[in-house]
């Protein structure tokens, strides 16, 4: 591991603030009957989402169990399932969730919970939980599922008749019976007692160690190589590590401490050969109580839910300069020494649009800042629309029902991660091995025009 040499000269903090423009609200849903927790009076935690069969879905998590509701029409939601949790009461202040080739992953952290598996590959039409138990996790704070490598990790976790863990690890290649495959406190050496939150992707892990920094971890081989680690020395403002996500590109991650008052991060990764924080930035909020929870990339924007801020939209075309330009404040509560407001974000929809979870007040239905950015959006030309793709669902490859010429055609996953340039000597197009089952976009372009649609492959 390289020694990390930090020099506040070449950390800047970022202040550019546009005129920022408020979200479009679509939908709203609350119920004042459910209880909040007993510690933070938070009713609702994170939020989800999901496409499947041409619907799409919102997952809220509360005190109680697992909210899913039907988006479809973004302006007329409705409640399709809910899912008791294990523990189901004040005591419930965290739960989490992840999808993966068509079940959905719910955890909590707090009481006597389980791990739960729901199939909602057949909605609209069925809907079931097909593992139910507390042997592989009881509790644990937060699940990131690595698609690229069928992984999920699970971040301060216990179960069975294991203790605490700062990370547990377990096989997703049978989606319904995970396996756990490992689970560290220390790596390269280098000790930790608690993972707050992860993201990962292609094995390489970007950890969020509370109060002891953040780690990056590579976990491609069977001993795991810790490529960076910075403590609350080694970056500005230091706090409690909280939580980040990774550009689209791999060359920048922005994370976030969970601390009063504290920007948000600029780390440059430039492809993991070297890591570096080279600049910081906030919503621009004239209080000493503003403080980032979640993010998110994605097409270009960084979507931070800002706890009393609400949601914070920032452009980030610039990486090195982030720009303020869309929100929407979910609560009137005035900001405090406490955790309150715009709890999780989740802006991968199909359509575009953009769930919020706010911990008093609910689910938060938005319209998408930008039609470009939804994996399946307005085609721009008839002939264009005219375009379809055999077979579908796929196993190695497909074929485009048309004489039209594509300059490029790419797999992108429901996350908005791209996948994969496909290429092809004829209308066919290959679907390389590494490519796992589960739902995907195809977006071909040629010259200003754009097809996209959907492709299930099944291997």
């Amino acid at each position: 591991m390289k020694t990390v040499s930090f020099l506040f000269a070449f950390i800047y903090s970022l202040s550019i603030y546009s005129q920022v423009e408020e979200l479009t609200l679509l939908s709203h849903w609350n119920d004042e009957s459910l209880p909040g927790s007993a510690q933070y009076n938070n009713t609702y935690n994170e939020v989800w989402g999901f496409a499947v069969n041409g619907y799409e879905y919102a997952v809220i998590g509360s005190t109680l169990g697992t909210h899913i509701f039907d988006i479809t029409d973004p302006e007329d939601i409705f409640l399709r399932e809910f899912i008791e949790g294990a523990t189901a009461s004040s005591q419930i202040i965290h739960r989490d969730y992840h999808d993966y080739k068509g079940y959905l992953y719910a955890v909590a952290d707090e009481g006597e919970s389980t791990l739960q598996i729901i199939d909602i590959s057949n909605l609209p039409d069925e809907i079931s939980v097909v593992y139910d138990d507390n042997d592989l996790i009881e509790r644990t704070h937060n699940i990131f599922i690595d698609t690229t490598a069928s992984k999920l990790y699970a971040c301060s976790a216990k179960g069975g008749d294991s203790a605490f863990k700062a990370v547990k690890i377990y096989s997703l290649e049978d989606p319904v019976n995970p396996l756990k495959i490992g689970q560290y406190g220390v790596i390269g050496g280098q000790g930790f007692g608690h993972v707050h939150d992860a993201y990962v992707e292609n094995d390489t892990a970007f950890f969020n160690v509370g109060g002891d920094g953040l780690m990056v971890v590579d976990f491609s081989d069977e001993d795991p190589v810790l490529l960076e680690y910075f403590s609350s020395l080694d970056y500005p403002q230091p706090g409690y590590n909280h939580s980040g996500w990774l550009t689209e590109d791999k060359e920048h991650y922005y994370f976030a401490d969970e601390t009063h008052g504290t920007s948000m991060k600029i780390l440059e990764t430039n492809n993991f050969e070297n890591f570096e924080v080279v600049g910081t930035f906030d919503a621009g909020k004239e209080t000493e109580f503003s403080i980032p929870h979640n993010q998110i990339v994605h097409c270009g924007y960084l979507y931070v839910s800002y706890y009393y801020e609400g949601i914070q939209i920032f452009d980030i075309s610039d990486p090195l300069n982030p720009v303020n330009t869309f929100e929407y404040v979910t609560s009137n509560i005035d900001p405090r020494a406490t955790y309150e407001g715009a709890w999780g974000v989740y802006p991968f929809l199909p359509s575009g649009n953009i769930i919020v979870s706010d911990m008093q007040e609910g689910l938060f239905i938005f319209k998408g800042i930008d039609s470009e950015c939804a994996p399946v959006s307005s085609i721009n030309s008839t002939k264009i629309k005219e375009v379809s793709i055999y077979p579908n669902p796929a196993i190695n490859e497909f074929t485009f029902n048309s004489n039209f010429t594509f300059e490029k055609v790419e797999l992108i996953s429901v996350n908005g991660v791209r996948v994969c340039t496909l290429f092809s000597n004829s209308k066919t197009y290959e679907i390389p091995s590494h490519v796992a089952s589960g739902l995907y976009f195809i977006q071909a372009t040629s010259d200003s025009e754009t097809f996209q649609s959907r492709i299930l492959v099944t291997k």
